[in-house]
């Protein structure tokens, strides 16, 4: 009990300090990914232009910051209680985005932030995540693989057909399911590396897994970047859909067990529904790029 109440005082300041490293960075992000030009859904290509950006190349600092600090929290909590947290990122990039744009938050955003915070406290109450597997062999993790592939294919044949916030969706919906899998299965690989040591991790799926599907999901959150002047839109939907589909994981592979009962389970899906509103609120009320005299008229979409 002692050991497991520890991990949590671990856990939960690694995940908000993650959090806010990935808020930052996704503030930056946006501000760079709109200063070149628009490429189709993966394309490495992209990150040759943006890697051109300084504001872009400072970003990373943030990024690996805050893969470190999300690392740290899913070697130390449960992957249910770690991926919800990180919703809170999304508060810290808008008041950010709204501070590069010179604008005051409009009372939408405070709204929705006060209602998306409040809805992520009220589900960590509620769920009271616990327990889970440290490992999954390939044959049964396929069953994931298959659908995220499946998955992945509708919503990038969807971002290749449509433009606008259809586009942005389907872009920013890929990559926060990429990586709210990439979380899970970064979870084994921790687990792997603390039982049996870095050779372990070697010569197991995990860790290739995540070196494929991680950076395949940050191309797809650049791509979706470049998709909407304005940030919160791809950003409130990557930011719900990965802490969802890493609750998921949890709960489906890896046997996270939320707190049962007909009361909690309903105030749970509550909370979740307030957070997902926050979200909205927070995706319609804030500044947009076209209102920032600094963001340069962006080019062209290229095929390369």
């Amino acid at each position: 009990m002692t050991d497991t109440v520890t991990n949590l005082w671990i856990a939960l300041p690694a995940a908000l300090g993650s959090a806010i490293c990935f808020g930052t960075t996704g503030a930056l992000q946006h501000v760079a990914a709109r200063r070149v030009a628009a490429r189709p859904a993966l394309r490495p290509s992209l990150l040759v232009d943006l890697a051109q950006q300084p504001i872009w190349l400072l970003s990373l600092l943030g990024q690996i910051g805050g893969s470190g600090l999300q690392l740290l929290a899913l070697s130390s909590g449960p992957l249910v209680l770690v991926q919800p947290l990180l919703v809170s990122g999304l508060v810290f990039a808008v008041v950010i985005r709204s501070m590069m744009a010179r604008q005051a938050p409009a009372g939408s955003v405070v709204l929705g932030a006060s209602m998306a915070a409040g809805g992520l406290a009220a589900f960590l109450l509620l769920a009271r995540p616990t327990g889970g597997v440290e490992w999954l062999s390939f044959g049964q993790a396929l069953p994931l693989a298959v659908g995220l592939a499946v998955l992945l294919a509708i919503l990038l044949t969807i971002a290749g057909r449509y433009h606008g916030d259809a586009r942005t969706f389907a872009l920013a919906g890929g990559a926060g399911v990429l990586y709210g899998v990439t979380a899970g299965v970064a979870k084994l690989a921790l687990g792997l590396v603390q039982t049996y040591g870095i050779a372990g991790l070697l010569g197991s799926w995990p860790l290739y897994a995540v070196l494929v599907i991680g950076p395949a999901g940050f191309i797809l959150n650049q791509n979706a970047y470049q998709s909407n002047r304005a940030m919160a839109p791809a950003l409130a939907v990557i930011t719900v859909t990965d802490p969802l589909v890493g609750i998921g994981v949890g709960v489906l592979w890896l046997d996270e067990r939320l707190q049962p009962g007909v009361g909690p389970v309903i105030g749970q899906v509550l909370a979740l529904i307030t957070l997902a509103a926050g979200v909205w609120l927070l995706a319609h009320g804030a500044p947009q790029v076209a209102q920032d005299e600094k963001a340069p008229a962006r080019p062209q979409d290229v095929t390369g």
